[in-house]
């Protein structure tokens, strides 16, 4: 459970990470907006660890830079400002099943039945909300997000089957470090001179770079490191309960009844999935030590 709480601040970060870049940063500037959230993340990350990555980590840390960082950040910057910050951050949370039978082949880590119970809740509880309550939602908005789902999806499993053996703070770094030295080059070409940049949008990009990224990605692999895939992709499902109630308190956005069920769903998913319960669920089997006792294995592992 200590994990799981390490674990669930990379959800709310990036739930609030929405309305942030909605509100305060460059809307015409998606690759810049990306690169700046990512470079300064892993040059502070690579200033506390104070490593360089060794022998298959140098192309490890360029693939998962490109998935996890650079493709990853620009979509889900296209996404935030196209869409409205409770949609964005629900789209997002259809993750948990997309993650858990990629992890499957990948890692070799079936979903648990608890798991699977708390993913197909959760996303009914995204249903409600995405479906009901907002209206003129932007498809090429949606597809971003989609999108982002699939390509983060992909490179947390690859990063939780890479990641034995390596300092969770180390890989974090090297990755956001090549993600935002791969965007750098690509934005000057794309977008012309970096955007003129106001005191307002300076902290924006500080709180997104420190708290959403350096901080959230950090914990977020810690989590994956220590938890199965399936319960970490749940807690991902806090990403949606933070954007929806932060775009509901602070944006001004409108949230219905049909909305206030599908949250409750939301984290009744969340719950489902929790370790201890995911443990204790069907799959688990009594098995009889050396001594005698009787302890439970889950799955027959």
């Amino acid at each position: 459970m200590r994990w799981a709480a390490l674990t669930a601040i990379a959800p709310v970060a990036w739930g609030t990470n929405y309305f942030v870049t909605h509100e305060f940063l460059p809307a015409d500037r998606p690759l810049y907006g990306a690169a700046l959230r990512a470079l300064p993340a892993g040059l502070v990350l690579l200033a506390l660890c104070r490593q360089r990555p060794r022998g298959a980590w140098w192309w490890r840390s360029a693939v998962l830079g490109l998935l996890n960082t650079s493709v990853f950040f620009v979509l889900v910057y296209a996404a935030s400002q196209l869409l409205p910050t409770s949609v964005a951050a629900t789209v997002m949370a259809v993750s948990p099943l997309t993650m858990m039978l990629i992890a499957w082949p990948v890692v070799s880590e079936r979903p648990r039945t608890a798991h699977l119970t708390g993913a197909v809740t959760g996303l009914g509880g995204v249903c409600l909300m995405l479906l009901t309550g907002v209206e003129g939602v932007s498809v090429p908005g949606v597809l971003a997000s989609a999108a982002a789902v699939l390509v983060s999806s992909f490179g947390h499993v690859l990063t939780k089957r890479w990641g034995a053996g390596a300092d969770v703070l180390a890989s974090t770094a090297w990755q956001l470090t090549a993600g935002g030295l791969f965007l750098l080059p690509v934005a000057a070409a794309v977008e012309g001179p970096p955007p003129a940049l106001s005191a307002p949008t300076l902290l924006a990009f500080g709180y997104v770079a420190l708290i959403a990224t350096a901080l959230a990605f950090a914990a977020w692999f810690a989590g994956l490191k220590h938890l199965p895939a399936g319960t970490v992709a749940l807690i991902g499902l806090l990403n949606a309960v933070t954007g929806v109630l932060l775009g509901t308190a602070v944006a001004g956005e409108v949230l219905t009844g049909r909305q206030l069920c599908g949250l409750g769903l939301v984290l009744t998913g969340v719950v489902l999935g929790r370790p201890g319960r995911a443990a204790r669920g069907p799959l688990a089997r009594p098995k009889t030590t050396a001594g005698g006792s009787v302890s439970l294995a889950p799955g027959g592992e």
